[in-house]
């Protein structure tokens, strides 16, 4: 009997892998380090991602793929292509830069959390981010998903006797679970009709199924996109991102904007655009009905924050996300309509990149503010520029990038690029549908942004800067300030390869 699987490429799975191994070495370190030497294992953490984001440079000359099909080389469950090397980038980044927030959280918490535990969780939810846009089978591609979203909930209910954090992860694993389970059937009714995970032999052999067996093939499309659909805070599957948000430590709420969407949408997009193609008809008008529902629940639910409400800051921030999350669903709804859906994609990725480097720098800044104004009310943000002006400057930036205004020329590009994808797709309502939400958006965004340069109210109070969040900001103000006197980089950066 032939062997059913090739030889290991390792040099393709290094990167998860690293981040993986990594995640070991921190928890039994943990066992042996002392408590007034915990914080080296956060260092440890922080290379180990490092490495593992640098392990990308070897991957980029072309595409690799392992864990194969003796029978069938197109049937691969591991495959770093460039769609994958631009996720993984987008997943390892991001958790960089989260890992250097929560360095200087940790320190300040003061052993209210537990370092070794929060580092390994954090690391390992990393490792499932970073596999699951390179799973090119449904059995991966749902065990990449819960391996990112396992260590999650126990990040965000981290905090030892805080009510609040354990009732955001109690919400946030319910709603889960209970996506899984629903997207867990689809899988099974997809593999029922078509024999195999493998989604590249599912795109093939589910146009061919049965007259009697196509309802089952499309209830098992749409159950399949649930649980992605939840990943990305899609409406309706939303309902637990205001209250995850403010319950999890702000490090964890930054990840979960950022990595947990870059995981919902390359599910999406693998299950879509590579496995179902056939069933555009489908899954296109859903999507196209979800970014439309999306975008404008995330924008009407930021513009009700009132500014003097606890926590009013990261809850904005969080229905933001929201609202971010309908422009992202916006171009791969668009592939089922267009002739170029590997196009349309790439606006996906292409947005996904910006909004990760602004929204991270964001949550920075709030990290600093909540250093002293720990209940981060938006009217704690007044004056800030007569306290700290670069951090009003960088957070003003930020807020115009999410808003699309300059100078925040990559917000602007990536909000025009997805405009696009929408009207060579023919969908002109959706366009028109995202002009009108951007222009609610811009509404709050600008609220916020005068806030920061409004004459305080009392004595100002200076902010002191640690060096990793000093990092974690400065880094996000170069990438966004470099990305917008260069916007063309993150598209070429962006494309795909999916076909």
């Amino acid at each position: 009997m032939s062997s059913l699987v090739q030889s290991v490429d390792w040099l393709a799975i290094a990167p998860p892998t690293l981040a993986a191994v990594v995640g070991l070495v921190v928890l039994v370190a943990d066992l042996f380090i002392g408590e007034e030497k915990k914080a080296v294992l956060g260092w440890v953490s922080v290379a180990g991602l490092a490495a593992s984001a640098l392990m990308l440079l070897p991957l980029r000359d072309g595409d690799r793929a392992t864990f194969c099909l003796t029978g069938d080389a197109h049937a691969c469950s591991y495959t770093a292509d460039r769609f994958t090397l631009a996720i993984q980038f987008l997943v390892l980044g991001g958790a960089l830069l989260a890992a250097l927030l929560s360095v200087t959280a940790l320190k300040d918490a003061d052993k209210d959390l537990p370092e070794g535990e929060f580092w390994f969780l954090l690391l390992s939810s990393a490792a499932g981010a970073a596999l699951l846009p390179a799973s090119r089978d449904l059995a991966t591609l749902i065990v990449a998903l819960e391996v990112a979203s396992l260590p999650a909930f126990a990040l965000v209910g981290i905090k030892r006797g805080d009510k609040k954090s354990s009732e955001a992860a109690l919400k946030f694993f319910l709603s889960s679970v209970t996506a899984t389970a629903v997207s867990l059937m689809g899988v099974s009714f997809v593999y029922a009709t078509t024999g195999s995970l493998y989604l590249t032999q599912i795109a093939d052999k589910i146009q061919h199924v049965d007259g009697q067996f196509h309802t089952l093939a499309q209830a098992g499309v749409v159950l399949t996109l649930v649980g992605f659909a939840f990943k990305t805070a899609a409406v309706p599957f939303h309902f637990w991102v205001p209250d995850t948000y403010v319950g999890a430590p702000l490090p964890i709420a930054a990840y979960l904007s950022v990595v947990g969407k870059a995981v919902g949408f390359s599910g999406l997009i693998l299950v879509t655009v590579v496995a179902l193609p056939s069933y555009g008809d489908v899954w296109g008008p859903a999507l196209a009905a979800l970014a439309a529902l999306t975008m404008t629940v995330g924008n009407v639910g930021a513009l009700r924050q009132q500014a003097t409400r606890a926590y009013s800051a990261v809850r904005l921030l969080a229905w933001s996300s929201v609202g971010q999350a309908g422009y992202l669903l916006v171009p791969i709804a668009s592939a089922a309509y267009s002739k170029d859906a590997d196009k349309a994609i790439g606006s996906t990725v292409a947005y996904a990149l910006m909004y990760a480097v602004v929204n991270l720098g964001a949550f920075a800044v709030a990290a600093l503010v909540a250093r002293t104004s720990p209940l981060n009310r938006i009217s704690d943000y007044r004056g800030l520029y007569a306290r700290s002006p670069l951090s009003a400057l960088i957070l003003g930036f930020f807020l115009l990038c999410l808003a699309g205004l300059p100078p925040g020329i990559i917000g602007l590009f990536a909000k025009v690029t997805v405009f696009a994808a929408a009207v060579d797709a023919g969908l002109g309502w959706l366009a028109v549908v995202m002009a009108v939400n951007v222009v609610i958006a811009l509404f709050y965004y600008l609220q916020w942004t005068t806030l920061l340069f409004r004459a305080p109210e009392g004595e100002s109070e200076k902010h002191r800067v640690p060096a990793p969040l000093t990092a974690a900001i400065a880094l996000t103000a170069v990438l966004g300030i470099a990305l917008s006197g260069a916007p063309q980089l993150v598209l070429r950066f962006s494309a795909t390869g999916l076909f």
